[in-house]
């Protein structure tokens, strides 16, 4: 069989068989999403990359756990968030960020097709004024492109919860990117 043709649940039942190659090609499917969304959490890009190993040895650890093989996706980045928020919980209990850590990674304009090196600033800035809550939620809506159902399921918060966290940081962002008397950020996308 050709991996590149077979879905997630194939692949997730031929790894639960002990078969490398289909975990190998899960991995390779999704790594560079999972790290793109763990990289818009973490302001370190070695810390992203961490969290990425991290959240995949967790999945081949529990992989015979997964419920539905066809759910794999938003289980993937239920395990990512989990790491996510435990790095995060562990940092408040440490203290403040040093004022020389590392600046967020710029990849979060392109995602909202955004080219110009001062619009990737403004947008970073804004995602950064936002509410824990609220970002994780809009950048799970639009930039992963997940339903509010399967966000819910990921932040075990109700869906009705995200739709309000995604819209209101959505409104927020437009707040904070228009510039006086226009509104450009009425591009975001929101269903």
């Amino acid at each position: 069989m050709i991996f590149r043709e077979a879905d997630d649940r194939d692949l997730v039942l031929r790894a639960r068989e002990g078969r490398v190659d289909a975990f190998n090609a899960l991995v390779t499917r999704w790594e560079k999403r999972i790290y793109n969304y763990l990289l818009r959490l973490s302001p370190d890009p070695d810390e992203a990359f961490d969290l990425a190993q991290e959240t995949f040895l967790k999945v081949y650890q529990n992989l015979g756990r997964l419920d539905d093989p066809a759910r794999f996706g938003p289980w993937l980045y239920r395990i990512a968030h989990n790491e996510a928020m435990s790095l995060l919980r562990r940092r408040r209990l440490e203290g403040p960020a040093p004022e020389n850590a590392p600046e967020q990674a710029t990849g979060q304009a392109a995602v909202f097709g955004m080219a110009s090196v001062e619009v990737s600033i403004a947008v970073r800035g804004a995602l950064a004024r936002l509410t824990e809550e609220q970002r994780e939620a809009v950048v799970l809506k639009v930039c992963e492109g997940f339903k509010f159902e399967e966000i819910a399921s990921i932040l075990d918060t109700p869906a009705s919860t995200i739709k309000s966290r995604v819209y209101t940081g959505l409104e927020a962002l437009r707040g904070l990117l228009a510039p006086v008397g226009g509104a450009p950020g009425a591009n975001l996308p929101v269903e």
